[in-house]
């Protein structure tokens, strides 16, 4: 009987991954397409010591007291909603993720959806594959400026900043945001960003983009009230996480026009989408895939492998959520 530590890869990820870290232990990999249930979970966590992990595996005090022996939960994702913190703290479980390595990728995407979202990209391509397109006119599917308009940021952080920049020193946006604690004036220089508070945020912006993480202070912060402050001709783009908006307020609005469209990348209770939304065509929808590019998804996986061997064979971890577990 092999005396490796053994661990779960709980989605199926590269093949390069799973080699790097056959180096190192036991490994149960996941087969394409499978998902489990959270006392599926737990009973593939038996005997395993770490375990990678996605958005979509929830680590929480229930799961921890099924699983004593685990030491170390790895997210592939820079967020990390799905992991109870305190809980695997008070458990001394290591978590991780992945920050950093998808920064730029994720700032990309975010400034594309809101450009799609604001010239109505797919809004005017379901019309033309419907067959439905017979003649140019002058006001066919007329959008939005972007350039010279106001962009406006909730969520300053790495990704929210990446997406300044491009709009500042790309485009030509002015630049206004809105975070829990404003940024050094240094950073806002190289930004082109200026601190607001959430009210002119909301009256203010052309385009809204969200960026913040989620957790329960911030649930719905984005709902009917608040989308009642923003300009009807205003566009909302979210690459943050699902919750954060109410995707059913949002999507009554859009119906009813009183904004202009969305593009969102992620919803609440995904995959899952609200049907709502389904139904309105002046909103982009993408399946979460803000930082999925080929390299880009590579290395957030190689960065959580990274931490699992790091953690489990030296006792130390590259980007640690809870450091305060780590012995000695």
């Amino acid at each position: 009987m092999s005396t490796r530590p053994a661990i779960l890869i709980a989605r199926d990820v590269f093949p390069e991954v799973v080699e790097r870290l056959q180096a190192h232990f036991d490994v149960e990999t996941t087969a394409p397409g499978v998902t489990r249930t959270a006392q599926e979970l737990a009973q593939s966590l038996q005997g395993k010591v770490g375990v990678m992990t996605t958005g979509g595996e929830r680590i929480d005090a229930t799961l921890l007291a099924a699983c004593p022996q685990l030491k170390i939960a790895a997210n592939i994702a820079v967020g990390y909603n799905n992991f109870d913190l305190e809980a695997m703290t008070a458990s001394g479980v290591l978590g991780t993720n992945t920050p950093d390595v998808l920064t730029e990728t994720t700032a990309d995407f975010g400034f594309a959806l809101m450009m799609a979202t604001a010239r109505r990209m797919t809004e005017s391509e379901h019309f033309l594959r419907a067959g439905l397109w017979k003649q140019w006119s002058l006001d066919l599917f007329a959008g939005a400026e972007v350039h010279g308009s106001t962009l406006g940021i909730l969520g300053m952080g790495r990704i929210g900043q990446g997406i300044a920049r491009r709009g500042a020193h790309g485009f030509g946006m002015k630049v206004i945001y809105h975070n829990r604690s404003r940024l050094d004036a240094a950073t806002e220089g190289a930004c082109g960003a200026r601190y607001v508070g959430m009210e002119e945020l909301l009256a203010q912006a052309d385009h809204l983009v969200l960026v913040l993480p989620y957790s329960p202070a911030v649930h719905h912060i984005i709902g009917a009230t608040e989308i009642a402050k923003m300009k009807p001709t205003a566009t909302l783009t979210n690459i943050a996480r699902g919750g954060i908006v109410d995707d059913a307020a949002l999507a009554l609005a859009l119906r009813e026009r009183r904004i202009a469209a969305a593009g969102l990348d992620v919803f609440e209770g995904e995959p899952a989408v609200h049907p709502d939304l389904l139904t309105v065509p002046n909103v982009v929808l993408t399946p979460h895939i803000a930082s999925a590019t080929l390299k880009t998804r590579m290395a957030m996986a190689m960065l959580a492998a990274d931490n699992l061997i790091a953690y489990l064979t030296e006792g130390r971890a590259l980007t640690p959520l809870n450091p305060q577990v780590i012995p000695g």
